[in-house]
């Protein structure tokens, strides 16, 4: 059965939100000023677990499991018989200096193996936790309102493709509940307050790969002597472009981008190894097969060609396949998102060549835990305030947000009020449109 969002449940769904924002306010604050890289999100984890377990406290039927796939958090609602919803939020930040001016910017390092590192929530994962930890509220002080059970996930590591895979690994759906619906949304430098759908394929499938190219090095002087991984890595790099111009048909989009190209230490020693970095993106799983097929073709030949004195080392660092939005959930979330928030708050969402590991939720082949696919949708949420939104260049939300930051930006900052607010209520009466 599909909810209706009625006028007065809708008023009821704001009541509940606008009571909650002043704790899910300070909440994301507080995870705004101390973001931490994924797998490593700790104190993360724990102030969104102890969250969770405040409302709890209060709630019959609810319950809290910290430390799911390491640093993951997974609360359950069970409100009698009817549906499983899933309500997704991720959590991990990033290496970026934030430079947004905000009172509470983060000023946090972190030791890596590449030594110390500034950290910022460039891309809204606390705001998408925070939001998560919203809705955990607001539904169960809806409980009359709705019947079934409520699923509601901090996940870990969404920028390295790691932490639903952890997640599901370590049992997410054999230990708590499998849903019948997943739910998740991103936000965007689109109009705040706005919420954009999009249907079928929404996201790119993305592979991160590591090529280590074996030469033999030498003196600058003498390169008859040597076997230069240099002149292999560069003819690699080269015809790495002909994949997407002479394989992937027109009508495809596909992206492969040698981002990192390193080898050697100084202008006349030929070093004995070239090192690449790869990133592949399309939005049809099959077709990203074939392109990492092809690149292990021209890599392998063209150390060949070279006389190379070992097969290459290729290996996938990430990935993540590409995600497809069930047409039918999203245009019953389109309809509740339009009776909650007004048609006038909904555009079109464009396809994005990002990349999710959302998806993972959904398909049970590339999830691990078999059975049928389970219908997913993902929508995104207006993050630029209205006076900023008025005077950017544009017409349509795609020409406006050219001129805007984009996640991964040292200078976004997704967290003003009106989108935090716009989030728990998106997930509510998502959630409620799904169950009974």
């Amino acid at each position: 059965m599909t909810t209706h969002i009625s006028a007065d449940l809708s008023q009821a769904i704001r009541a509940h939100a606008e009571q909650t924002l002043e704790t899910i306010g300070s909440l994301y604050r507080q995870l705004h000023q101390h973001p931490e890289l994924p797998f490593q999100e700790h104190q993360t984890s724990a102030h969104l677990a102890d969250a969770l377990e405040a409302v709890a406290r209060d709630t019959p039927g609810m319950e809290v499991t910290r430390g799911v796939g390491g640093t993951g958090v997974v609360a359950l609602i069970r409100n009698g018989e009817g549906p499983t919803v899933m309500l997704r939020g991720d959590m991990d930040a990033l290496p970026i200096k934030e430079d947004t001016g905000v009172e509470f910017a983060s000023t946090d390092t972190a030791d890596t193996d590449g030594g110390s590192v500034p950290l910022m929530h460039a891309c809204g994962h606390d705001l998408h936790s925070s939001c998560i930890v919203g809705a955990a509220t607001v539904m169960a002080a809806m409980r009359d309102q709705w019947q079934g059970t409520l699923m509601l996930i901090c996940q870990p590591a969404e920028e390295i493709f790691g932490g639903a895979k952890a997640m599901l690994e370590d049992g997410l759906y054999r230990r708590f509940a499998r849903p019948d619906i997943v739910l998740g949304q991103h936000n965007m430098p689109a109009l705040a307050g706005n919420v954009g759908h999009i249907a079928g394929r929404a996201m790119a499938a993305a592979s991160n790969l590591a090529i280590t190219i074996h030469g033999a090095g030498g003196h600058g002087s003498m390169p008859a002597h040597t076997i230069d991984p240099v002149v292999i890595a560069a003819h690699v790099v080269t015809r790495l472009q002909t994949i997407v111009s002479r394989e992937v048909p027109p009508e495809e989009t596909a992206v492969v981008t040698v981002g990192r190209l390193h080898a050697g230490t100084q202008a006349n020693i030929i070093p004995h190894h070239a090192e690449l970095d790869i990133n592949i993106r399309s939005f049809d799983n099959d077709l990203h097969r074939q392109l990492i097929e092809a690149i292990e073709r021209i890599v392998r030949a063209e150390c060949d060609a070279g006389r190379c004195p070992c097969p290459p080392d290729i290996r996938v660092i990430n990935d993540t396949i590409a995600l497809y939005n069930d047409t039918g959930l999203v245009e019953r979330l389109r309809r509740a998102h339009g009776e909650h928030f007004g048609q006038d708050a909904l555009y079109d969402m464009h396809r994005l060549n990002g990349s999710e590991d959302f998806p993972l939720f959904g398909d049970a082949k590339a999830g691990g835990f078999g059975g049928d696919d389970i219908p997913c949708a993902y929508w995104f949420i207006g993050a630029t305030p209205a006076e900023r939104w008025a005077a950017t260049p544009g017409i349509t939300v795609a020409d406006k947000m050219r001129h805007l930051e984009m996640p991964h930006s040292p200078h976004y900052f997704p967290g003003n009020p009106v989108t935090l607010r716009t989030g728990i209520e998106a997930l509510v009466s998502g959630a409620v449109a799904c169950l009974d």
